[in-house]
């Protein structure tokens, strides 16, 4: 591993046919030798907090959709968070962007600690080496993330979004629809 990725966006690229990465834009929140994990931002769920995880409903908007996190532990809830107090996060992956603990002694302190939330159902993980196999196939496109990426409003369009504001070749890229026999 040359350089962590942690605090980047991989972006899938057009080789990637995994149904479950298939035009994703992943926020990598870890990344080292020992493997790597990840967000995916791009996909927001039918269910929304209250209904789903309704413990969880304070930390999100009202009516705010689950988002699918990734394959990996599918069933299990992450909340990635912005905090006004970086101290109440269980891992940052920015210097104010970070995790929610799984459990939490004070509720009213850490609401007050924050500034807004994401819930996810499961995430993404790659083995020691297999992210960096992955990007030897060329099949992610690495990018420097916005925070309104990680909040934004509209997922499904993140993916174009995202590639349109590089330039170049990627904003061309962006125009690609999702299914290329359509053209």
């Amino acid at each position: 591993m040359d350089e962590s990725l942690k605090g980047k966006l991989l972006i899938a690229s057009p080789a990637i046919e995994d149904p479950h990465f298939r035009r994703t834009v992943v926020l990598m929140a870890e990344h080292s030798d020992d493997g790597a994990m990840g967000l995916v931002l791009n996909r927001a769920m039918p269910a929304t907090v209250s209904e789903a995880v309704p413990d969880l409903a304070w930390l999100a908007e009202l009516d705010a959709p689950v988002h699918e996190g990734g394959p990996v532990s599918a069933q299990s809830v992450v909340v990635l968070a912005e905090f006004d107090e970086p101290g109440y996060s269980a891992l940052l992956v920015e210097d104010d962007l970070g995790f929610v603990p799984a459990e939490v002694e004070d509720p009213g302190a850490l609401g007050e600690a924050l500034r807004r939330a994401r819930i996810f159902a499961g995430h993404a993980g790659w083995g020691p080496g297999q992210l960096e196999a992955e990007m030897e196939e060329e099949s992610w496109i690495v990018v420097p993330a916005e925070r309104e990426d990680v909040f934004c409003e509209d997922p499904e369009e993140l993916w174009s979004a995202v590639l349109r504001r590089q330039g170049a070749s990627l904003a061309l890229l962006s125009t690609m629809p999702a299914d290329p026999s359509l053209n």
